[in-house]
C-alpha cells in the first residue's frame, strides 16, 4: 500500500492506489471540486468522485472499469464525467487517467478539467423537429405512450409511431427515454 503523496500540478490531480483508494487530491483539484483533501484522501475515488456518464449511468464504483484497464497496463482514453462538487451539482470534467510504475508500487492519477460535455458538441446547431414532433416529444417527456398520444392528437397510432422515429432520428439517440434526456439538455421540453 502507498501513503500519502504529494502531486505538485498546475491541473487538477487526483492519486490513488490498486486497492482504489485516494492519496492525494491537490489543491487544484480542491478549487476545481470545492472538495478538500482532507475530505477525500483516504477515501475511495469512486466515493470521492461520485462520477456519472453524460446521459446519467454511474462510472465511478468499486469495479471502475477505467481503474481496472489501467491496472493491466492498458491506455485509458480521455472521458468527459460529470463529476459531483461540494454544492452536489455535477459539472463536466475531462478525465486522464494516468499509470505509474517503479518496482512493484503502482500509481494512478487522474489529471481533471473543466469540460464542455460532448453531448452537446455533438448536437447540430439547430434541431430539425416539426412542430408536431415537438408536441409529440413533449407528450412523451409527460409520460404518455403512442396509444394515449394519437388519442389525445387525433392521429393513428402508427403516425405517432412514425413521429416517434424520426425524433430519435434527428436527435441522435436509441430511445425515447434517451430522447427526452436529449430534449431537456437542449431545453426542446421542460
Amino acid at each position: 500500500m502507498i501513503a500519502k503523496v504529494s502531486v505538485r500540478s498546475g491541473d487538477a490531480v487526483l492519486a490513488f492506489d490498486r486497492d482504489l483508494t485516494v492519496r492525494s487530491w491537490n489543491h487544484q483539484a480542491e478549487l476545481l471540486t470545492g472538495l478538500s483533501a482532507d475530505a477525500v484522501v483516504g477515501r475511495p475515488c469512486w466515493e470521492a468522485m461520485a462520477a456519472l456518464d453524460e446521459d446519467g449511468a454511474l462510472v465511478c464504483h468499486s469495479g471502475c472499469s477505467c481503474a481496472r484497464l489501467a491496472r493491466e497496463g492498458w491506455p485509458v482514453p480521455r472521458k468527459t464525467l460529470m463529476v459531483k462538487s461540494k454544492s452536489g451539482i455535477r459539472r463536466p470534467l475531462s478525465v486522464s487517467t494516468v499509470c505509474l510504475k517503479q518496482d512493484e508500487n503502482e500509481l494512478f492519477l487522474h489529471v481533471l478539467e473543466p469540460s464542455t460535455p460532448i453531448s452537446l458538441l455533438q448536437q447540430p446547431a439547430r434541431v430539425g423537429l416539426t412542430p408536431r414532433q415537438l408536441e409529440v416529444l413533449s407528450l412523451v417527456a409527460d409520460g404518455y405512450s403512442a396509444r394515449q398520444i394519437a388519442r389525445r392528437l387525433g392521429l393513428a397510432e402508427p403516425t405517432v409511431r412514425n413521429h416517434i422515429r424520426a425524433i430519435l432520428v434527428e436527435l441522435r439517440v436509441h430511445s425515447q427515454l434517451a430522447a427526452v434526456a436529449r430534449a431537456r439538455k437542449l431545453g426542446l421540453v421542460a
